[in-house]
């Protein structure tokens, strides 16, 4: 199951993880993080540093011989989130915290590229490690590294994910479209305000966002095929000063998810047609703005094998299971317009050590014991596309 050598790397890589998990840091301001990164890269020897924006880190680990050029990505940002874990490895910085799981992601490829710089004799073509900022923040870091010219001469990318929501040491596999696009929208309705006892002199814009709120729950149930798969969200409503003033304006924000690039094109038009209406209904106007996130996560077919074969190799196929397409976005989708790639859900989640809460949440708890089967995982893969 686990070779000697990720066996004999686990204290180092445990204690990678919590030492990042000690000291998380938010998207773009990762540079303590990038300090701590190089240090340790640095010790390992035969890997070229490159910091092609202001925090996170790429180490290129040239073969001996020539052969196809990979990619590894590892996300190395936080959340903020005040920890409430009482870990005694808990995060040390006021309101911020690994809730996601990106330092067991950063810790299992450091130790990745410290085996594998040790067999650069063995390897044919190269495999660059990328350390990437900023996952959690869009426009988000992978594009941010792309624009710098990471994935130049890159042939394949391949990256993962720990997840509370399967056993520890489970694969989750899928080819195809795995993650859906996330975009944001803000919504103004521009009423006029006025004395709560004279509503007839007003135009209240929160019963016309009421109204709204309610409407965009249609979308998806009356425009969108039954069988495509989409959400829209309204996440947050600003209105209001006083509880006896009826306020000139509501704010609407909140997310769309999405899959198919039909769908992604056309949800806007739908989501202002319905503002357009329902205000216009109530004598009010709108301002409407529609942000493109993270684009869906499409696994190619051929290096899905390549992966599900890596995984049967190493645990066999009890280890493997089909995961059904996950709403949550990953920009790692920034990378695939550059070359094919995969990426999976390795599951870290235990009852019996209470490891089941879910992301982004304050209790969140990370099964250590996942750690090895991700390193496992990545020497095998590096070395059969290396080989």
């Amino acid at each position: 199951m686990f070779s000697k050598e990720v066996l004999a790397i686990m204290p180092r890589c445990i204690e990678w993880r919590r030492r990042l998990h000690q000291y998380p840091e938010l998207s773009f301001e990762e540079y303590k993080t990038t300090a701590f990164l190089l240090e340790e890269l640095r010790k390992i020897p035969g890997l070229e540093l490159q910091t092609p924006t202001k925090t996170g880190v790429i180490a290129i680990l040239r073969g001996a011989h020539p052969g196809r050029r990979i990619a590894l990505r590892a996300d190395i940002d936080a959340l903020p989130i005040q920890e409430e874990t009482g870990l005694p490895f808990a995060s040390q910085v006021p309101g911020v915290m690994h809730a996601c799981g990106h330092d067991g992601h950063t810790a299992m490829q450091l130790a990745a590229a410290a085996l594998l710089a040790g067999e650069r004799e063995r390897l044919h073509g190269e495999v660059r490690f990328i350390f990437q900022h900023a996952e959690e923040l869009p426009p988000g870091g992978a594009a941010e590294m792309a624009a710098c010219g990471v994935m130049e001469g890159i042939e394949e990318i391949y990256g993962m994910h720990l997840s509370s929501s399967f056993p520890t040491g489970s694969f989750g596999i899928r080819a195809g479209a795995l993650t859906s696009a996330t975009d944001r929208f803000d919504m103004k309705i521009l009423g006029k305000g006025g004395h709560s006892a004279f509503p007839e002199t007003c135009t209240d814009p929160i019963v016309a966002a009421a109204q709204l709120i309610t409407a965009l729950q249609t979308v998806v149930s009356r425009n969108i095929k039954a069988i495509e798969p989409a959400v829209v969200s309204v996440c947050m409503v600003n209105a209001g000063s006083a509880y006896n003033i009826i306020p000139g304006e509501c704010s609407l924000t909140g997310s769309t998810r999405t899959f198919s690039r039909e769908t992604r094109q056309e949800l806007p038009k739908l989501l202002e047609r319905l503002t357009k209406g329902v205000c216009e209904s109530f004598g009010a106007s709108y301002e409407f703005r529609f942000t493109l996130g993270y684009a869906s996560v499409i696994n190619d077919k051929k290096l899905t094998q390549v992966c599900r074969q890596a995984v049967s190799d190493a645990f066999g196929e009890e280890a493997l299971f089909d995961l059904e397409p996950l709403m949550p976005g990953e920009d790692f989708s920034a990378f695939l317009e550059h070359c094919p790639g995969f990426f999976m859900e390795l599951g870290a989640r235990s009852e019996a050590k209470g490891c089941t809460v879910p992301h982004h949440n304050g209790h969140y708890l990370l099964d250590e014991d996942a750690l090895p089967y991700g390193v496992e995982y990545l020497c095998r893969l590096v070395r059969s596309r290396l080989s």
